[in-house]
């Protein structure tokens, strides 16, 4: 099985890289928050999940071991497969569906493409304690507060909550007036 997978990009597209390594050109399914990531970039590093069935093989990859450790756990909830899974990291962080399903919060899950108010449900049931939110430490609510700044701005909220989940991932210790100022760039755009 595939694992881990280095080398050089070589087509991009919605929810598909083509990864080249060894000479052997990867076709691997992103989620669509990973495409962002990777765009632009040569090389990539990706956690691979490589799916088997009776007529298909095919790899899902993801730039942190978390996201493809959460959609092994959300692939063990019945029916989900790789598809819904991967809807769901497209549309929210590993710590964002954790926090969704252990608040109970169905609505957030339901506001995937894809993902119904009963299979919400269905996933609080079978997947509240597996998802692991890490603790957050006091007084870290800067996310919080950035994406209500952003849309008592007049910004939609998935857009808000894309743009900020980003830059906390990519720069974790970044104050919220930068915070904010680098999501107010990022959505103008």
């Amino acid at each position: 099985m595939i694992g881990f997978l280095e080398g050089r990009v070589l087509e991009l597209a919605p929810g598909v890289a083509l990864v080249e390594a060894s000479g052997v050109g990867y076709e691997v399914h992103v989620p669509l928050s990973a495409h962002r990531l990777l765009a632009g970039r040569e090389r990539v590093s990706l956690f691979v999940h490589t799916h088997v069935r009776e007529d298909q093989l095919a790899l899902f990859g993801f730039p942190t071991r978390r996201e493809r450790d959460t959609f092994r756990v959300l692939l063990q909830a019945s029916g989900v497969g790789p598809r819904t899974a991967l809807a769901l990291l497209s549309g929210l962080s590993p710590d964002d569906l954790a926090e969704a399903v252990e608040a109970e919060r169905w609505k957030t899950l339901a506001a995937v493409p894809g993902i119904g108010r009963r299979t919400a449900e269905r996933l609080i049931v079978e997947l509240k304690g597996k998802l692991a939110a890490p603790a957050r430490p006091l007084g870290s609510d800067r996310r919080d507060d950035a994406v209500s700044a952003l849309v008592n701005l007049g910004y939609p909220a998935r857009a808000a909550e894309e743009v900020v989940g980003e830059l906390l991932r990519a720069e974790p210790q970044l104050e919220l007036g930068e915070l904010l100022r680098q999501a107010l760039r990022a959505l103008v755009r």
